[in-house]
């Protein structure tokens, strides 16, 4: 009885390890504008020139180039239609859109 609750437990504790990183998804964050609070949409802030990062549940931050912003807005324009949050707000700022489904899927 005993070993059956442990390997019960064991299970759940795993399930809820592989579940929780999904849960948690990346944020685009300004790196250039630290104090951002959700004033304006990182379009706005893309088009006066502010460096965006996407920065992952591990704190893993990669600096988005030209090129990558601009393949970002073919494959998923939602995601730069958000709020701008600057790091130190990284909290509050939403997770990234995720992309829209292609016509030919539907």
């Amino acid at each position: 009885m005993r070993s059956k609750l442990m390997v019960g437990l064991i299970l759940a504790v795993v399930a809820v390890m592989l579940i929780a990183p999904g849960a948690m998804a990346q944020k685009l964050l300004c790196v250039s504008k630290q104090d951002l609070k959700g004033e304006e949409t990182v379009a706005s802030c893309l088009a006066k020139g502010e460096r965006f990062a996407i920065v992952d549940p591990y704190g893993i931050v990669r600096i988005l180039t030209p090129e990558e912003i601009e393949l970002t807005k073919a494959f998923n324009p939602k995601a730069f239609e958000t709020r701008a949050f600057g790091m130190r707000y990284q909290k509050l700022a939403p997770k990234i859109a995720p992309m829209p489904v292609p016509a030919e899927v539907q």
